[in-house]
């Protein structure tokens, strides 16, 4: 399958079911390198479309406590980025896009071109760099388009429309959007301001929009499928795995909170 094909076979898939894709969430290595792939099958059995595979970095400064939390304990794992691109390849194995979700420091660490190869290699189907801006991106945008590697940025409720015309053409596959200014976690309520900022975001690009940072439950899932293409879930995923310490349990809580965010996908229009 040719990468760039991953993400637009899997949204014109959900846009003929007349819904939004659901987007899981899980660093690599955690809980620990050997269970990461069954918690995201067990999202996959649940419902979930595709999975964003993170790699765990010191200084997440994006990332809410509950994902801080995750990524030390990857990191105590000693995960590295030949872990994150195995899990990226087993998630692409069972057939199910794998995108992986990075700071800049750990891919430039690593080798941009040597990164994107292996990514290549296994099948992945693009990386979302969330700390890098696209004046800093020139030779990551050539580099992906090279390995044909779909190149995700993130824009935000505050991201002025100029900016926002910008980035929005130089993303492929998918745009992601933050639904509200801060840190990654999960929240009571989505902020109003996503789905404005996903209008803003269309009178720019006719690419997939995908909703990120603080859905955690199905009515909002619901909620943020009724006018985004995509609803990425992260935190809650993390959560349950952080507060259930019986694997079996959470494993089951795990597909059934993915059960529970499909149905609020599939049942919001």
């Amino acid at each position: 399958m040719n990468q760039n094909r991953w993400l637009s076979d899997l949204f014109t898939k959900t846009k003929s079911e007349n819904r939004a894709a659901l987007i899981g969430y899980l660093p690599a290595g955690y809980p620990n390198k050997s269970d990461s792939i069954e918690y995201i099958k067990a999202m996959i059995a649940g419902g979930v479309d595709a999975i964003e595979v993170g790699f765990p970095y010191s200084d997440p400064v994006m990332d809410g406590p509950v994902i801080q939390q995750a990524s030390e304990i990857s990191l105590q794992n000693k995960v590295k980025a030949d872990d994150v691109l195995r899990l990226q390849s087993e998630v692409a194995k069972v057939n199910v896009p794998a995108i992986v979700m990075s700071y800049w420091n750990p891919i430039e660490k690593y080798g941009v071109a040597e990164f994107l190869q292996l990514m290549q290699k296994n099948h992945g189907a693009a990386v979302i760099t969330p700390d890098l801006t696209i004046d800093e991106s020139t030779e990551w945008i050539s580099q992906c388009r090279k390995f044909d590697i779909n190149s995700i940025f993130v824009v935000a409720p505050n991201t002025s429309d100029a900016r926002l015309e910008q980035v929005t053409k130089l993303c492929t596959g998918f745009i992601y959007a933050a639904s509200i200014m801060g840190v990654t976690g999960t929240r009571n309520v989505v902020s109003n301001q996503a789905q404005q900022l996903v209008n803003r975001i269309r009178k720019f690009s006719e690419l997939p929009v995908a909703v990120g940072l603080g859905v955690s439950n199905r009515d909002q899932a619901k909620e943020v499928a009724k006018y985004a293409d995509g609803v990425i879930v992260g935190s809650a995923f993390v959560k349950l795995i952080l507060e259930n310490t019986n694997k079996d349990q959470a494993l089951t809580k795990v597909k059934q909170l993915a059960k529970e965010l499909s149905e609020g996908v599939r049942n919001a229009r």
